[in-house]
């Protein structure tokens, strides 16, 4: 049975209605990076899951032999995969790129519920609309969370785990009181309000990556700030940064059987090699990829590292 395939949201259509006014610009490179944009849309759709319209990207061909699920990072949107779902689709994979509740395209939450459990009820409620076999899952900083909490539910629907950026960070309280407040000053009170994308691209460069970023991209980054629910910054960096989760990260690996690997850039500042290689080394469990220059963005730094890791996975564990 089909999805029942809901109108767009209203962040969707305004979206939408900005890029056709760039597409008019007289600025070459802004109206070509518009018309790309445009051009991925109609791979768009909107489904209610869990009482809350979801957006999600579907590209590649549908009858794929392998699906990936791709779940963005914190404070992100589905556009942060745009160039792996590019070389993923060129490789016979279908890509499932969506937005979790209260980012990008997808609609807040009216009970302001964004926890970790109710993302990981999401991705098993928008599996079930859209009827998905086994697939593969790739996540990137904040989204191992939701990949690790629905894993351990549901382990026979998954292949294989590709983690970015994701690891065992100390904590303190000293730690958890700074990075709380700090987190959600910058990015709620500071970034979010930005109505210029150059000091965004400054803090990318100097604080999250390693490598030159296009400006397009940049763009694409700072845009989601605006598309994300303030009180989804704050829900998830309070939960991201406590005792509880931290603490519990490790116990999360060891619960799931699924083949992982866990990818770190050498040059990530938040999350390091070390730190992700010190969880791979407590649970025993899953590889471990150190990417040379690289920082903590690899999905727009090092596209195609990030690509290759992916279908290594699905070559490795694909029909299994």
């Amino acid at each position: 049975m089909a999805p029942n395939f809901l109108p767009p949201t209203q962040k969707f259509l305004d979206y939408k209605q900005e890029l056709l006014r760039l597409q008019a610009s007289s600025d070459v490179k802004e109206a070509k990076g518009a018309a790309y944009e445009l051009s991925l849309l109609d791979r768009s759709n909107f489904v209610e899951v869990n009482g809350i319209v979801h957006h999600y990207h579907d590209s590649g061909p549908r009858d794929a032999a392998e699906t990936v699920i791709l779940i963005h990072g914190w404070d992100c949107w589905w556009m942060w995969w745009h160039h792996v779902i590019k070389t993923l689709n060129a490789r016979g994979i279908r890509t499932i790129a969506y937005d979790m509740r209260g980012h990008g395209w997808s609609d807040k939450d009216p009970k302001n519920h964004y926890h970790i459990d109710f993302f990981a009820h999401d991705l098993h409620d928008l599996v079930q609309k859209l009827e998905l076999g086994k697939f593969h899952i790739a996540a990137f900083s904040f989204g191992p969370f939701v990949a690790l909490d629905y894993a351990r539910s549901h382990p026979e629907q998954i292949r294989s785990l590709t983690f970015f950026n994701f690891g065992y960070l100390p904590n303190s309280p000293f730690i958890q009181a700074f990075s709380t407040a700090t987190i959600t000053f910058v990015f709620n009170n500071l970034l979010r309000k930005l109505s210029w994308w150059v000091p965004a691209y400054v803090f990318a460069r100097v604080v999250l990556a390693k490598n030159p970023i296009t400006k397009h991209d940049i763009i694409i980054g700072f845009r989601s700030l605006a598309l994300c629910a303030p009180d989804a910054i704050d829900q998830t960096t309070r939960q991201i940064t406590s005792f509880d989760t931290t603490e519990s990260v490790p116990d999360m690996v060891k619960a799931v059987e699924r083949p992982m690997l866990f990818v770190a850039g050498e040059g990530d500042a938040i999350m390091t090699c070390k730190n992700t290689k010190k969880l791979v080394d407590l649970t025993n469990k899953g590889a471990y990829v150190c990417v040379p220059q690289c920082g903590h963005l690899i999905t727009v730094e090092l596209p195609d590292t990030a690509s290759q890791l992916i279908i290594g996975q699905v070559k490795a564990y694909g029909g299994t």
